[in-house]
Formats: C-alpha cells, structure tokens, sequence
C-alpha cells in the first residue's frame, strides 16, 4: 500500500516533466491534502513503483 512518509533526502537533480491535466489536479490534490510538496509526492510516487519493479533492468544496488 502507498503511504506518505515525511522524511525524504533532499533532491538535488533538476528535471523538467510533463504531466497530463488530469494527473496534476489529482497530484495536486493528493500533496495538499497530505501537506507535502508536489514534487515530494512524485518523488515517493516514483521510489514506491521503483520498490515494486520487476522489469528487465537490474535496478537493485
């Protein structure tokens, strides 16, 4: 289950992404709600679906 946890290093790695209408207003809703930024809530988004990959790329260091 996806949770939010607070604690989170701090991102030093610009990136520009795009995200469709739909999925900024509910991410948007989602890091309101929670009181995080939005680019925390991307950030665990993205090491929640990292933890569950199960691709052809070796990922596990």
């Amino acid at each position: 289950m996806f949770r939010i946890e607070k604690n989170l290093s701090r991102p030093n790695v610009p990136k520009t992404i795009r995200f469709t209408e739909e999925l900024d207003e509910k991410l948007t809703i989602v890091a309101n709600g929670e009181q995080i930024s939005f680019n925390e809530l991307v950030l665990r988004c993205c090491q929640y679906a990292l933890n569950d990959y199960e691709g052809k790329a070796d990922i596990k260091k």
